[in-house]
């Protein structure tokens, strides 16, 4: 093997030399260095991204940490394959974090908000999406329009802020099919219709509500993506030629819901149709090459898939959607 030679220029030398005694004066001295106090949570995130015409910020509404996660995935296969396939991908066998993230879209005439996030009976670890709106530049009186992907707590929870509407100035959206399900139970039924009693239904007055194809604006079109729940909606949004999916909860893990499209999710109402809409809507996104934001997906959130075997494999976007 040949000889590695390595020059130092005299300055580097004697600066070099200058840091060895400086080190050694302290360390002779019993000099301390103070330590750096811990600097606590940080502001909520924002990460934002250009679509056309459109500027689309995704909302970290915090995380959580849960522990046993074949009680929630992968629900109808063995621990082996479970443990297999988070060996290759790097993930442990006993715990799991989710993250929840809310969109905002910009379309230049109206703000549009993609779902609410926890909201304030879950901080602090989460509801945090009104502080990361606020870090983003925004306030909640300038969103136009509030759109529910579907009616789960995580989604909805925002909508009220201390009794009061969150978005005082906004109309909202969301599906028929979905509210009219959720709507139609005992309120009491369940933590889903309790929460739609207490922050959905005051503001049906100002609720408009679409079908599979729906417009919410010029530019963001619904699609019927069922299986999570009866009426689970995701988004289109097109500008200039250019195209983002608000998957929402289509897919709930990077991984175990995208690698293996029929894993079952113990969130999803109807398990065999919410395996279906991942294989349409992914091999849709994969063969198009249209990025998504995922609501559930690794903040920020925003990505693409490839077709990888029977599934997908999940490319966090770097720089594509910022240029």
């Amino acid at each position: 093997m040949s000889e590695i030679k390595v020059e130092l220029t005299r300055r580097a030398a004697l600066l070099g030399a200058g840091g060895a005694l400086a080190g050694a004066s302290l360390a002779g001295s019993g000099a301390a260095l103070a330590a750096a106090e811990p600097q606590g949570a940080l502001p909520a995130a924002a990460a934002r991204y250009t679509v056309g015409g459109f500027e689309v910020t995704t909302l970290h509404d915090g995380a959580v940490a849960l522990q046993d996660p074949q009680k929630t995935f992968a629900m109808n296969v063995d621990a082996d394959t479970f443990s297999a396939a988070n060996a290759e991908n790097f993930l442990p066998d006993d715990g799991f974090q989710i993250s929840f993230t809310p969109t905002l879209v910009n379309t230049g005439t109206e703000l549009v908000l993609f779902d609410t996030g926890n909201g304030e009976g879950a901080r602090p670890g989460r509801g945090t999406m009104r502080a990361a709106l606020e870090n983003a530049g925004y306030s909640p009186e300038q969103v136009d329009v509030v759109v529910l992907t579907h009616m789960h707590p995580d989604h909805i929870g925002g909508l009220m802020e201390g009794g009061a509407p969150t978005f005082a100035n906004a109309r909202y959206v969301t599906g028929q099919k979905e509210y009219d399900f959720w709507a139609a139970m005992d309120p009491e039924a369940n933590g889903v219709t309790k929460l739609l009693a207490k922050n959905v239904k005051p503001l049906a007055e100002k609720t408009s509500f679409l079908a599979d194809g729906g417009s919410v604006a010029g530019g963001i079109t619904a699609m019927a993506a069922n299986g999570h729940t009866p009426g689970h909606m995701i988004y289109m949004i097109e500008s200039d030629g250019k195209q983002l999916v608000l998957a929402a909860d289509t897919a709930n893990h990077y991984v175990w819901s995208l690698a293996h499209p029929e894993w079952e999710v113990r969130f999803d109402m109807d398990k065999a149709a919410a395996a279906a809409t991942r294989k349409s809507v992914f091999g849709m996104l994969a063969s198009d090459k249209i990025p998504f934001v995922g609501y559930h997906m690794p903040f920020p959130a925003v990505g693409y898939v490839e077709t990888r075997g029977d599934g997908f494999h999940y490319v966090p976007a770097s720089y594509q959607l910022q240029l």
